[in-house]
């Protein structure tokens, strides 16, 4: 599970930083590209970045899936719960309960509508056209206007992330179930900062010593 925890943050974090990244590089090539400067204004027109707006709108797409998900492991989704604290611990529970398994089964829901039109609008002929099988009788499917890359392949994003989503909501549930706790994000805490702040005191007494 550690594994797929961190294939999670792993996924997040390359999808943020490259989005960032390319929105910067396509941002700054457009203000360079209208400066009259001999030699290197022809040099910058001649490079076709077109496709960066339409390649970040994806990545934002799937980090957001992913981070749905991620969402839900770590306790970081807004939640109303001013009525369901104020009810007894027996009464709170099964609230609890009732909460994540309806969380679960709307995203399960989702993401088998989602596979569903995933397979129908081209994976089903892609994945055979890739396995070498018969696709006389199948529907290609749609590409997008830039990148040209099969749509199924971006939708992919909703199946999988939600399905993810579905998954964590069970985790989290059974987690409940079986300790009582609930998963707690502290909006406060910054990774990393009080290891640093315990650590400086420690090295400064050694020092001293």
């Amino acid at each position: 599970m550690k594994f797929l925890d961190h294939l999670e943050e792993w996924l997040i974090t390359f999808l943020i930083g490259a989005a960032t990244l390319i929105i910067f590089v396509a941002v700054l090539h457009r203000y360079a590209a209208g400066m009259a400067i001999p030699g290197l204004q022809d040099w910058l027109l001649s490079i076709n970045l077109t496709w960066a707006q339409e390649l970040t709108i994806i990545m934002f797409v799937w980090m957001a899936k992913f981070g749905a998900a991620y969402g839900v492991r770590t306790g970081i989704h807004v939640g109303v719960d001013v009525l369901i604290n104020r009810l007894s611990p027996k009464w709170r529970g099964k609230f609890v309960v009732f909460g994540l398994a309806a969380g679960a089964l709307f995203t399960g829901i989702v993401a088998w509508m989602g596979a569903s039109f995933v397979w129908d609008n081209g994976a089903h002929y892609g994945i055979y056209h890739m396995l070498g099988l018969p696709v006389e009788d199948l529907i290609e499917g749609p590409t997008t206007p830039d990148l040209e890359w099969p749509t199924w392949m971006v939708y992919s994003a909703i199946p999988l992330g939600t399905g993810l989503m579905c998954f964590r909501f069970l985790q989290v549930m059974w987690s409940f179930i079986r300790t009582g706790e609930l998963p707690h994000h502290d909006h406060g805490h910054v990774d990393g900062l009080d290891d640093d702040a315990t650590e400086e005191p420690a090295a400064h007494a050694g020092g001293q010593q």
